[in-house]
């Protein structure tokens, strides 16, 4: 068990597969944070025999879940308060994406007007298939 003393109010990332989580770092924007992050790779797991782990200073409005459920829905949110697991939130796919995934239809609104937001949504969450709202050009997950 990860000991989370010395993170007083903040989130963990945890049952991150194993280095994954700079790739997490750089897609949820956890480098632009002024808060202190701490990444811990390859930490011993019974479940997965190893995983790695982000610990993020500050409230919950620092992560975006949609993302992150998005990058790998297996994650699970810890939150903390007063140095002590105060909740713990499973993830699961989004029904609906913004500016995570985008569209590569050359004809697709979003390519001419590049200002509208890449919006996609869930189409088949057993293969992990969202599509593009204004074109419905098929995207789907991998990994």
């Amino acid at each position: 068990m990860l000991n989370i003393s010395g993170l007083g109010e903040g989130i963990v990332l945890d049952h991150i597969k194993p280095g994954r989580s700079l790739d997490i770092y750089f897609m949820l924007g956890l480098d632009k944070l002024e808060c202190q992050v701490a990444i811990i790779k390859n930490a011993k797991s019974k479940a997965m025999g190893r995983k790695d782990i982000i610990k993020i200073e500050g409230g919950l409005d620092l992560v975006d879940l949609d993302a992150l459920g998005y990058i790998d829905h297996t994650i699970t949110v810890n939150i903390i308060r007063d140095g002590v697991v105060a909740e713990k939130k499973k993830l699961s796919l989004p029904k609906m994406v913004t500016n995570i995934i985008s569209c590569h239809n050359p004809r697709c609104i979003t390519t001419i007007e590049q200002e509208l937001p890449q919006v996609f949504y869930l189409a088949d969450e057993e293969k992990g298939t969202y599509r593009c709202k204004y074109c419905d050009e098929k995207y789907t997950k991998k990994g």
